[in-house]
């Protein structure tokens, strides 16, 4: 199933669309996996040229059981709310850490970020976090450093002035924006060289060309975001009664873009 653990004979299915230079989303799309799982799992076993199904399915057990073994320690053996699976959640986190990972964080940063994504709340303070992911106090001091100096997490204290660390729908769209108008120094350079290198020439026009992708890009970015942001916060909210708001906004369309 897609949610429950990758089973041996699956893991050979792996190795063997490794060894024909399959794509991990060829690979998932076979098992009726989603190819975070695939990319997270030969990540984590030797890679596409050293995975082996064998040690990666002995490995994956034993990670299990010490897991098992560890867990009355730490808060994770807690219950969970709404009737969730412990364990499931512990394998959702994980595979949540991994995506992120692939997007290019560091292990310790996607692993906070990955708890912080799954509370309920939200946030969580640096000493529930060193629990929850069973880590010291000054690797979590780091990883939040790192993803605040990103603007992935944000910062506020509670009622017992303990700082706490947040994640919520507006970080998405401020990381959208910030990447967007990041692409405006490009822009800028791509028509400075424009100036130097000659209107009309081969040089110039490839310049004028990629300024010209980089500035569409951008405005449409910008306004997609500013739609759906509207449109997610409008849907997300309830009336007095408890019940979804009838709106237009959910009805939006986002517009063609047009040169």
């Amino acid at each position: 199933m897609p949610g429950g653990r990758l089973t041996q004979q699956e893991r050979q299915q792996i190795a063997v669309g490794l060894a024909d230079g399959m794509a991990y989303a060829e690979i998932a799309r076979r098992l009726g996996r989603p190819t975070s799982t695939i990319t997270r799992e030969v990540s984590r076993n030797g890679g596409p040229t050293g995975y082996r199904a064998e040690l990666a399915h002995r490995a994956t057990q034993q990670r299990t059981q010490r897991r098992r073994q560890a867990a009355p320690r730490g808060a994770q053996a807690s219950p969970q709310p709404y009737g969730r699976d412990a364990e499931a959640v512990r394998d959702y986190q994980e595979t949540l850490t991994g995506v992120f990972m692939a997007s290019g964080l560091p292990k310790m940063m996607a692993r906070v970020l990955g708890c912080l994504y799954t509370t309920d709340t939200g946030s969580l303070t640096a000493s529930e976090l060193a629990q929850r992911l069973q880590v010291s106090p000054a690797s979590i001091s780091k990883a939040i450093t790192f993803l605040g100096d990103l603007d992935l997490i944000r910062r506020e204290r509670d009622e017992r002035r303990r700082e706490r660390y947040v994640v919520d729908d507006d970080l998405w769209y401020q990381a959208v924006v910030r990447s967007a108008r990041s692409n405006d120094q490009l822009v800028e350079a791509a028509r400075q060289g424009v100036a130097v290198l000659g209107p009309g020439t081969p040089a110039a026009t490839r310049l004028e060309n990629v300024a010209r992708f980089h500035d569409f890009i951008t405005v449409s970015l910008l306004r997609a975001a500013e739609q759906v942001r509207e449109v997610l916060y409008t849907t997300t909210e309830t009336t007095s009664d408890g019940t979804q708001p009838s709106s237009d906004h959910g009805q939006t369309a986002v517009p063609t873009a047009t040169t």
